[in-house]
């Protein structure tokens, strides 16, 4: 090879060296820009907070998830919104009976919304829904309320994030916009978020500035699905109903004793009406409700009537099992049971209450 060649092929490797060290470099400066803009900026904006409080969502990573989002601030505002006009529509309720009832549900605020923001940390942490159980104020009706039903229409636990839309921020404030699902109905809303910047220049989602307005959107759609299922089913459960109530009376009779001690008569037909007659009744009403085709938005109607039947079942098994070994302990199994269901179905007749005062809201379709 002769000098002019080599010296030729020398400076071609030499720019294509000067080239790749260029771009090295070049790559490095992006790289330390995008890290600088991340932490420097990216991460004091709403967009950020809102990110992370998404990813501490993912992570269930409960001491994240506050940081951005003020819990405290955003159940109180939201427990606001769901009881203003929780008796507004109820006809039957005199003027006097609606202002006992919200001052009823602003004395007992502190409790509900704390028990509130619990219930969606346990969510957060454990991945499931779970209610307040033990010694906790909320367990059942301690608090003279249904927690259960409260949760329920709060739409907390059938809502599902979809994406982050347009944040406009103004100052120390900022409003986001959260597009969501309603999951019975398959209703799709923006919620707006209100952001304040804290003290140390991070965000956070302080309330949901529109709440109510997804309340009065998804609620009219789920009372039409409610009160169709209602209708649809009515015929199963009023000829169940007649059945019980002439079991029940046959159950008295032969309950009734002035020993206070059953007789091998009583317990042998007792056990014989339960297995032949209550049981089976309860089991033929399920199958036909189970039959019909449920709304969407009357899915969860139809889960509490499934569990009601479950529970008086299992509730009566518990009860033959005491009455054939004469274990205290299964007729104490089957008196929790029974509590229960007594509660499923209170629960029952309040959704079915509700959702007939509901034809009286203007928006109802």
């Amino acid at each position: 090879m002769d000098d002019y060649t080599w010296q030729k092929k020398l400076k071609e490797r030499q720019t294509r060296s000067h080239r790749w060290q260029l771009l090295f470099f070049l790559c490095v400066a992006v790289a330390l820009g995008t890290v600088a803009w991340y932490f420097g900026f990216f991460s004091r904006t709403p967009e950020y907070a809102l990110e992370q409080a998404k990813l501490a969502w993912q992570e269930r990573d409960g001491e994240k998830f506050k940081r951005y989002v003020n819990l405290g601030v955003l159940t109180s505002r939201a427990y606001d919104d769901l009881t203003i006009d929780l008796f507004a529509y109820d006809s039957t309720l005199t003027p006097q009976s609606k202002v006992m009832f919200e001052k009823f549900y602003i004395l007992i605020k502190p409790q509900l919304a704390q028990g509130t923001e619990e219930t969606i940390m346990r969510r957060l942490t454990e991945g499931s829904w779970t209610l307040p159980e033990g010694a906790d104020i909320l367990k059942g009706r301690q608090l003279g309320i249904d927690y259960e039903r409260f949760l329920e229409r709060s739409q907390l636990r059938n809502t599902t994030f979809l994406k982050v839309g347009k944040v406009d921020r103004h100052g120390s404030t900022a409003l986001a916009e959260v597009k969501v699902r309603e999951d019975y109905t398959q209703t799709d809303f923006t919620l707006v978020l209100s952001m304040e910047k804290a003290a140390d220049g991070h965000w956070q989602v302080a309330y949901i500035k529109n709440y109510k307005h997804y309340l009065d959107t998804i609620a009219p759609l789920q009372n039409k699905d409610i009160a169709d299922y209602i209708e649809a089913t009515r015929g199963i459960v009023t000829a169940c109903n007649e059945k019980l109530r002439d079991q029940q009376i046959k159950f008295q009779s032969l309950t009734n004793t002035a020993a206070g001690k059953l007789t091998d008569y009583q317990k042998k037909h007792l056990r014989k009406l339960l297995t032949q007659e209550v049981i089976p009744t309860l089991q033929d009403r399920q199958a036909k409700l189970d039959q019909v085709e449920v709304p969407k938005g009357a899915r969860y109607l139809a889960e509490q009537r499934r569990l009601s039947t479950k529970t008086t079942i299992e509730a009566w098994e518990h009860f033959i099992k005491g009455l054939e070994g004469g274990d205290q302990s299964e007729f104490a199994t089957a008196e929790t049971l029974h509590k229960q269901e007594l509660a499923i179905d209170l629960r029952v007749d309040e959704i079915i209450h509700h959702t007939a005062l509901s034809k009286n809201i203007p928006n109802l379709p």
